[in-house]
């Protein structure tokens, strides 16, 4: 007799009165028997809580309201979960090839690791299957078994963003497999203005100090290096000749990172340089601000209005 397989719910967490839900679509259109729940709120890790105390799947599929998921990463993900000790399986979110230029760029920039190091694997397909960790798995993408988040109680709803990666910290710390899969993808376009990329470089940079504070990890020391760099820049001024040297490595670095990343120089040195740069200043004032946000640590935001629709696909 065959091993039945594990169902899945899918959960997205949207807006109030959002009616385009680009996840909700590609998924119906898959033609898998699915459930669908529907999140709306203006709190995401609460929304997703609410949700998954709701679902009936043995596997979560979150999914961000614009990620457009590939039918295959169903049947891949339950291969992954047929292991006992894999409790969580994820992949890149890809900038779709005709989406506008900039966002290109975004994509592109992501995707490179003087950029954002080792998370360079959440925006473009990089190795092979691998266990892995935070680092390299993003909420817009990722399978977790319900077992496995109720018994660690959830998302910190204190957090957003980074509720996703303090889970799979504690998942990670108590010998909980985290799967990194370069061909479980969904298609998910960046943001679309210059303003919207830097805004969502500081909520990076905010998100990851605020789940230091209420996690600490010695995974979260790299992310100290962007806002070291934005004090550095900051003191320049004031230093002597001989500490100016390292601005002369980091344009080196930056140049040698943005040649490989187009095939057209000419077009796009311009552009990827800068954007670089940005990202490092921007997440760093984000991380900065982060470290004095005012926090609460609660169990559970009981007051927050979720609102939640359940759908079903044949």
């Amino acid at each position: 007799m065959s091993k039945k397989k594990p169902s899945i719910s899918v959960i997205v967490a949207a807006p109030p009165g959002q009616e385009l839900i680009r996840s909700v679509e590609a998924v119906q259109r898959m033609g898998v028997k699915l459930e669908i729940i529907i999140a709306r709120g203006k709190q995401p890790s609460v929304q997703r809580n609410r949700a998954v105390a709701k679902a009936k799947g043995d596997l979560i599929y979150f999914l961000d309201d614009d990620s457009v998921p590939l039918k295959e990463n169903l049947e891949r993900a339950k291969e992954h979960f047929g292991d006992p000790a894999v409790h969580l399986v994820g992949g890149p979110n890809l900038c779709p090839a005709d989406a506008p230029k900039l966002e290109r760029a975004f994509g592109d920039v992501m995707g490179s690791w003087l950029a954002f190091g080792p998370s360079a694997a959440r925006y473009r397909k990089i190795g092979k299957v691998r266990e892995s960790s935070e680092k390299e798995l993003i909420l817009c993408n990722m399978m977790i078994r319900k077992s496995e988040f109720v018994d660690k109680g959830g998302f910190d709803e204190a957090l957003y963003p980074n509720e996703e990666n303090a889970l799979m910290d504690a998942i990670q710390n108590d010998g909980g497999k985290l799967i990194y899969d370069p061909e479980f993808v969904v298609h998910r376009r960046p943001r679309s203005t210059m303003r919207a990329f830097m805004r969502m470089l500081m909520t990076y940079g905010r998100g990851r100090a605020e789940q230091f504070r209420l996690h600490p990890t010695l995974g979260s020391a790299p992310n100290f290096v962007p806002p070291l760099f934005c004090l550095y820049l900051l003191l320049t001024p004031f230093l002597p000749t001989i500490l100016l040297w390292p601005l002369a490595l980091y344009a080196f670095a930056v140049i040698a990172q943005a040649l490989p990343i187009h095939t057209c120089i000419v077009c796009s040195l311009p552009r990827l340089i800068p954007l670089i740069v940005l990202c490092h200043v921007f997440y760093g004032l984000g991380f900065w601000k982060g470290l004095f946000t005012k926090l609460e640590k609660v169990e559970r935001r009981d007051d927050v209005p979720v609102e939640l629709e359940r759908l079903a696909t044949e």
